[in-house]
């Protein structure tokens, strides 16, 4: 233990130093635990933002990661309506918009030639895809850059193509890999609880459905992400439980790469702006992302120990904190990013890798770009002198380079059509 948290934990009250204690020294944080962990204030929160340092690095060290990545997001029609949703739109809209193939493969090479080793594909569920849809998007992006990982398709989307063509899970996620896909973004979480879950998305996957995705494709050798997004109605207990559930999973599978709290993003949500869902909150507060943060290495780190802050959500200040929080992984490049921004974010599009690194060194960590499964790809020295010139560091209007999304609302090549779409085999 360092002198730095003895001390903290001096004047610490004695049931977090107990629960602190007890972590450090190997035990298990239960969901109660987590509860009073997340009532820390002052002191107490100090404490567990050391304790959670301490564990990170005992538990994956001093390297900070990132990965060089895309996304696109192919469509934005949208069957769903999600009340925390921002960035979707109906067949009637005139903001709605689908890639067809050839525009798809372009940007994966674009990325490819930008140094990106992983493209991410989410979209909205449209009409027009078929049960093959999925499946054909695979095989155009290894057809434009055959080395590039897929990291695509969340479990609501998942679920949807299998429906489609009528196939079970572990079938579907069978035929995804055979075309391309190496791994699936655990996104489409919110909070593990479908009495919340009907309120703020009641037409979205279930909880039991989601995770039936999950551990299909980690039966598969198919590994995920893990998510939660939080700050709006949910309570403690329900994010504690949802942490809990993760980490059953975890065990059961050993599937999870990583997890990645998100927070919600509210100023252009239904959900904040318009719904009337009683008590939703506008995100959770700087501390509230501290506990959080912190709270998860404790309960997840010796099961996933990959902890992500999001750039985006949070932006890129709150993100280096949070390196001091239990968060060993700063994401992806992007290049494009299309939900959050919808949602109101404000935090850009692209993070380039010379600014990942300056402020991974600034925090006194050593920065590495990883594979998508957390395989080292480079690692850096103390200082920029010796790093290599990369196109993506280049970049001073990341809208001009690679278009943005209200941009993309407004291109009359890619407006959406009814059926018979370039997109749809």
């Amino acid at each position: 233990m360092t002198t730095a948290l003895e001390t903290c934990l001096q004047g610490v009250s004695p049931d977090v130093r107990a629960i602190l204690e007890r972590s450090l020294g190997g035990g298990e944080v239960s969901v109660d635990d987590g509860i009073a962990l997340n009532e820390a204030r002052g002191t107490d929160l100090h404490a567990l933002c050391l304790a959670a340092d301490e564990l990170r690095q005992q538990q994956v060290g001093d390297r900070v990661t990132y990965v060089v990545n895309r996304n696109i997001n192919f469509t934005n029609v949208c069957i769903k309506n999600c009340k925390f949703c921002a960035f979707a739109r109906t067949v009637r809209s005139e903001q709605g918009y689908f890639l067809p193939h050839e525009e798809i493969a372009r940007r994966v090479r674009q990325a490819w030639e930008m140094g990106a080793t992983e493209v991410c594909l989410q979209a909205g569920l449209s009409p027009n895809l078929t049960g093959d849809s999925y499946i054909d998007l695979c095989r155009v992006v290894k057809e434009a850059a055959p080395e590039i990982h897929i990291h695509a398709f969340s479990p609501e989307e998942v679920k949807f193509g299998a429906s489609l063509k009528r196939v079970s899970y572990a079938e579907y996620l069978a035929e995804l890999k055979d075309a391309g896909l190496g791994t699936l973004p655990g996104t489409s979480a919110e909070v593990l609880d479908d009495r919340l879950r009907k309120a703020i998305s009641p037409t979205r996957i279930t909880t039991s459905e989601w995770l039936d995705v999950i551990t299909a494709a980690h039966g598969l050798g198919i590994q995920t992400t893990s998510t939660m997004m939080f700050g709006h109605v949910e309570s403690v207990e329900d994010r504690m439980r949802h942490l809990d559930l993760l980490r059953s999973v975890q065990r059961q599978t050993g599937g999870f790469t990583e997890f990645v709290p998100l927070s919600f993003v509210h100023e252009e949500a239904p959900l904040f702006a318009t719904s009337n869902v009683p008590g939703v909150r506008p995100g959770p507060t700087g501390d509230d992302v501290l506990r959080l943060y912190a709270t998860a290495r404790l309960m997840l780190g010796r099961d996933i120990a990959n902890l992500q802050a999001s750039w985006v959500k949070e932006g890129l200040r709150t993100s280096q904190l949070l390196l001091s929080c239990g968060v060993n992984d700063l994401g992806g490049t992007l290049m494009n990013e299309s939900i959050s921004t919808a949602a109101g974010a404000r935090h850009g599009q692209l993070m380039t890798p010379a600014t990942l690194r300056r402020v991974i060194r600034d925090a006194g960590r050593v920065p590495v770009e990883r594979s998508t499964t957390y395989g080292v790809i480079r690692e850096f020295g103390d200082t920029s002198d010796q790093d290599p010139a990369e196109p993506l560091d280049t970049i001073q209007d990341p809208d001009q380079v690679f278009g943005s999304y209200e941009a993309l609302t407004r291109d009359a090549r890619f407006h959406y059509e009814p059926r018979g779409l370039r997109v749809v085999s």
